[in-house]
């Protein structure tokens, strides 16, 4: 079992920045690749980013590459992602995930195997 917990979401102006943070806990961290996806409602859930075991490569889609950059602490058992120029069709709830598969990227919500609870990200225009 791992278990994660998000933080740092909250309302920010368009164009604004923050950073959100995922605490894992349970099962060797490094086990897992780690992933940040979204969902907005009467959506379905969004793939956002996913870092290698190591934190060596990264990977996301063409709506957020340029602007999120995900990392990892393996020391501290944390995920992080940071999300610059914030624009309102980000508004979501973000959800950090754990995968223990040996290829990469894991883009599928499939792939992952733990969830956290989300964390609300709302961004006003």
């Amino acid at each position: 079992q791992v278990q994660l917990v998000e933080s740092g979401g909250g309302l920010v102006q368009a164009g604004g920045s923050l950073r959100l943070s995922c605490a894992a806990s349970g099962r060797t961290f490094t086990n897992y690749v780690m992933g940040w996806f979204r969902q907005a409602p009467g959506k379905e859930r969004e793939f956002v980013a996913c870092i290698s075991w190591s934190g060596g490569r990264t990977d996301y889609p063409g709506s957020v590459k340029g602007r999120f950059t995900i990392s990892r602490d393996n020391a501290k058992n944390m995920v992080y992602l940071q999300m610059n120029s914030l624009k309102p069709e980000d508004t979501a709830v973000y959800y950090c995930a754990a995968g223990r598969v040996s290829r990469f990227p894991l883009m599928g919500s499939e792939d992952y195997s733990y969830w956290g609870q989300g964390t609300q990200v709302t961004v006003s225009s």
